[in-house]
């Protein structure tokens, strides 16, 4: 599998974007969806990346600039066939060594309390995301968990992994 820094207006991208987008209105009040449409994830203060093996897509994921000393998870999603081989722990992976090559103390997210996000949730939590009050222009909502890594707290190699991602 190949991580690369990429662009999300790429077809087979665009795809994956639009499913993700499906499942995100499908799942949760439209109030409540966070996910950003492809041209959002081209705005210069967000970088984003896919995974392919022998250049199919398997996944990509997104880190935005919240400011000098964090910044946010966005548009994590794998491909369904790829689910469960650990596509969605590497790209998170990349997404925390940017973060800390950047200096920041801490990575956030907001994902679903919904049963279609408890995978999703506890990859999160495996690689030491805890839960925190909504940030940036987030408010509380029942339909939204806050998560939160503090970088100058977990290893550089991350704390300790349990099962497939």
């Amino acid at each position: 599998m190949k991580l690369q820094l990429d662009n999300p207006g790429r077809e087979d991208v665009l795809k994956l974007l639009a499913e993700h987008l499906a499942d995100m209105f499908a799942t949760s009040p439209a109030h409540s969806v966070h996910a950003l449409d492809p041209a959002a994830l081209q705005d210069p203060d967000i970088t984003f990346w896919t995974a392919r093996k022998d250049g199919q897509l398997l996944g990509c994921g997104a880190l935005k600039q919240l400011g000098p000393d964090k910044g946010e998870i966005k548009s994590m999603r794998t491909v369904e066939a790829a689910r469960g081989h650990g596509v969605a722990a590497r790209i998170l992976q990349v997404i925390v060594a940017e973060a800390r090559s950047r200096g920041y103390a801490a990575l956030l997210l907001e994902t679903g309390t919904q049963d279609f996000f408890a995978p999703a949730r506890r990859l999160y939590q495996r690689h030491g995301f805890r839960p925190c009050l909504p940030f940036g222009g987030y408010t509380p909502d029942p339909n939204s968990i806050f998560l939160r890594l503090d970088l100058d707290t977990v290893p550089p190699d991350g704390p300790p992994q349990t099962g497939k991602a």
